[in-house]
Formats: C-alpha cells, structure tokens, sequence
C-alpha cells in the first residue's frame, strides 16, 4: 500500500492509500475495488491486517477522512455530509485517473464510515457502489424514545446531550486519557474479557494500545469534538432504507460501542426499503470480538469481504 493525495472541490488536500501503483495510471488485476473508510479519530491505517489479504484480488483504497490520519482538516467541514461529499470528490479523482473505465466497488464502512455511506447515499444515491459492508455502527447514537430508541439500541456511552458534551470535554482537555480509552471501548478483549483472551500476551496488549492511541493522536482534538456533535445527532435509519445495493452489517458481540439490536436496525431498514428483493441481499454477521473486529478477527474478517465481494461482482 502506498500513500498519494488528491484535493476536494474546496481545496483541502485529502490522503489515501492504494494497493496498485497509480503513475503513470492504475492497472489493477480487475475491475473490483475494495474501499474502506475507517472510524471515529482513526485512519486507513487501522486496516493493515486486513489490506494485504484482500488486495491479492481487488485494488483496494483505504481513504483518510477529513481531519484524520494524513489528511488535512479545513476550519469548518466538522460534519458528515462534508465527508461524504469527500468521498464523491474521491470517487471523481479515482475515476480521472483512467478515464471511461468503470469500476466494481464494494464499500466497507467502519463506525463513522458507514455513517458517511448513508449519507452518500441520502445525497447522492448508490448506483456508484456494488455493495456494501458496515462495520459495527447503528444508524443512530443518540436515544429517541419518542421513535421507540433507548439504550437497548443507541451507543452505549455516549447518546444524549450531557454526555455528547462530557465527550466533547474529553476529547480537548483530557485527550490522552481519551485516546486509551477509546481502545478500551473498542478492543473486545478490553471492553470485556473472557476466556478466550487468555493467549494474549502482555507485550500484545500494550502494543495495540500504542498502535491505536498513536493513530488517535495525530487529531485535532477540537475539530473532533465539533465532528463528534454533529455524528451523534444523525438518524440514518431513513437513510438505510434508500440502499438499493446487496448490504452485509458486521457487528461485534463484545463491541462497547454498539448493540447487536441497534445494528440489527439497519439489516431490517434495508430490507423494507425502496430495494427490489433485499429480502435475500441484506445480512448480518455476528464476530465474537469488538467495535475493531477487523483488527481482532482479520482472518474471518478478510475471508468474510472476499466472499460477499465474489458473490455481488
């Protein structure tokens, strides 16, 4: 994987990673792209277990968000309709750089990522897309219990007002404390340990915690806080109903992020929505790890993308 930049429709210079060379133009084995899009304060580095298993048949892309890893973060642009607008400009450059090809492009979305598919989709529809996997986010953080959402299916910490604002807080005045534990939250090992975790060592542990905290860190706490406000206030359940395209959620069991019920959601919004027979084309996948059941189960998670790409090409 290598690193190239490109710039949105507002001069912010974005970063990305790709497996296939893209000078003088890409020549990937196929039409197939994998796309990723991380979460919350992460980067396209958090897939690097899983980048080199799948780009031995797909070109993958692994874009850095606004704000995040190696990509710049504008003055304003704290919003997820602004990273979903990068996200078609990213598209566009992706397409530029050999014109009149078409590509097949299986979409995974992780945490914020999915949310910014859905509103991809709410924006601009899916008709660029093949399919989609949404990694571990339900359509809606805050509770609602005006529409039947309470804790069974919003985020676990952080769902209202008061603790949007605790957050908020966190995240700028106490950032490295926040940063462990964000990894507390979404290592499944940490959030809630079990037998099975016996195996891991020590020196395991902390390097996690060193690798995602270093990740973190590279963001502007307060562009983060304000990103954060506007992520948690979205409701995607309408949104999800607008997807056309064969859809797979993956969630974790010990995910300290999210419910199973609350992903649960989004399968269901799928499959009564505008679709023509989702019925068969929306599915769930349950890990036995966390929010990052990417990192935790790479090899199940990259046979699981390898398939679900195979059936919908």
């Amino acid at each position: 994987m290598e690193y190239y930049t490109f710039s949105a429709n507002d001069g912010t210079t974005l970063a990305f990673q790709s497996s296939t060379p893209l000078t003088p133009s890409p020549s990937p084995v196929n039409d197939s792209i994998i796309l990723f899009l991380h979460g919350f304060s992460g980067s396209s580095a958090y897939f690097t277990r899983n980048f080199p298993a799948l780009s031995e048949r797909s070109w993958v892309l692994g874009l850095d968000t606004r704000g995040h890893g190696r990509s710049s973060h504008s003055k304003g642009g704290y919003h997820v309709a602004r990273l979903a607008s990068d996200l078609r400009d990213f598209l566009l450059h992706i397409y530029s750089l050999n014109p009149g090809k078409k590509y097949k492009i299986t979409a995974v979305g992780q945490s914020i990522g999915a949310a910014i598919l859905w509103t991809y989709t709410e924006l601009f529809g899916d008709a660029e897309f093949t399919s989609f996997l949404f990694v571990d986010q339900a359509p809606l953080q805050d509770r609602d219990l005006r529409f039947e959402w309470d804790e069974k299916k919003a985020h676990r910490g952080c769902y209202d007002e008061e603790s949007m604002l605790a957050a908020q807080a966190a995240w700028v005045e106490r950032p490295e404390e926040t940063y462990v534990g964000l990894v507390d939250e979404c290592l499944g090992y940490r959030y809630q340990p079990s037998s099975q975790d016996s195996d891991r060592s020590p020196e395991e542990r902390q390097q996690d915690e060193e690798y995602f905290t270093s990740i973190s860190r590279v963001c502007d706490g307060r562009w983060l806080a304000r990103l954060l406000a506007d992520h948690t206030r979205y409701d995607h359940r309408e949104a999800c109903e607008l997807i056309t395209k064969p859809t797979l959620v993956m969630a974790g069991r010990r995910s300290g992020c999210f419910s199973l019920e609350g992903m649960r959601e989004v399968v269901e919004r799928v499959k009564n929505g505008r679709g023509v027979n989702m019925e068969s084309k929306a599915q769930m996948s349950v890990f036995e790890s966390g929010h990052w059941l990417f990192w935790e189960e790479p090899e199940r998670f990259n046979q699981e993308v390898l398939e679900w790409v195979r059936r919908w090409e």
